[in-house]
């Protein structure tokens, strides 16, 4: 398929298909007058990116989870599936990590102090907080 073709078959910019390809997420070769051509089974994989950006999902996670889908012939379900299997890790992670945020938050609105000193939503990982609330005096290295 052209670029064009597959622009219109998937709804994506034809600029957005030069960059999936750049960053090795989809792949295309050149004909004998060097024009652009998608495999069919180029399509799975656009779809799968545009998905993965309508969730806010970034590129790179997706480059980490089609690593050993093959770009040069048809991928084979067993190729898709462990694509899905490492996907779903990562997605479970960002589920988990979405779910602690919407407590932490519902904490936080709920409790209306926005303390540094006890707010872990809007100071993570403090490690001064246990030594009282208050301005202090960093020494210089």
């Amino acid at each position: 398929m052209t670029v064009g073709d597959m622009s219109k078959r998937t709804g994506v910019a034809v600029s957005a298909l030069h960059y999936y390809e750049r960053m090795g997420l989809i792949t295309s070769f050149r004909t004998a007058g060097n024009q652009r051509r998608f495999p069919r089974h180029m399509l799975r994989r656009v779809a799968l990116v545009s998905v993965a950006k309508r969730l806010g999902i970034p590129l790179s996670d997706l480059q980490e989870a089609f690593a050993d889908v093959p770009l040069t012939g048809t991928p084979s379900h067993e190729d898709w599936q462990k694509a899905s299997r490492r996907w779903k890790r990562v997605l479970e992670q960002r589920r988990q990590g979405i779910e602690r945020l919407e407590k932490e938050l519902t904490g936080c609105i709920g409790c209306g102090c926005l303390s540094m000193k006890a707010c872990t939503l809007l100071n993570p990982d403090d490690e001064l907080g246990d030594t009282g609330a208050g301005a202090r005096r960093v020494p210089l290295e």
